[in-house]
C-alpha cells in the first residue's frame, strides 16, 4: 500500500479527517461527496458518543498539521474516487477512523 500523507489531501479531504478526529467516537450522517470531494452541508450532522470515566476530546494527532493516513481513511477515500458522486448515509467513527458506513443505493 502507498503511504498517503494528509498534506497530499484535497483541502476537503482534510477537513474531513479532522472532523473524523474532532468526533473521535459517533457518527457523520448525510455526507455528500461531489467529483470524489466529501461535502458537509446544512442536512449533515456530528452524533458523538460519550463514555463515562472514558476520554472524549479529539483525537491527539487531530494537533498534527501531517501524518500518515491509516487504512481505514485510505479506504474511504478510494471509495469517493470510485463512486465520484454520491451519499453516505451514515459514517461511523471509532479513534477517530471511519470504521463502518451504511449507503443507501437504487435497486434498479
Amino acid at each position: 500500500m502507498e503511504l498517503i500523507h494528509k498534506s497530499s489531501l484535497s483541502l476537503q479531504r482534510q477537513l474531513l479527517v479532522e472532523t473524523l478526529q474532532r468526533v473521535n467516537f459517533g457518527r457523520l450522517e448525510h455526507i455528500r461527496f461531489r467529483s470524489g470531494q466529501p461535502e458537509l452541508h446544512d442536512d449533515s450532522k456530528i452524533v458523538r458518543e460519550h463514555k463515562f470515566l472514558a476520554e472524549n476530546g479529539p483525537r491527539p494527532e487531530s494537533d498534527k498539521s501531517d501524518f500518515t493516513l491509516k487504512r481505514p481513511l485510505v479506504e474511504l477515500f478510494q471509495y469517493f474516487d470510485q463512486r465520484v458522486d454520491g451519499e453516505i448515509d451514515v459514517l461511523e467513527v471509532k479513534h477517530g477512523l471511519p470504521f463502518r458506513m451504511i449507503v443507501t443505493e437504487p435497486a434498479a
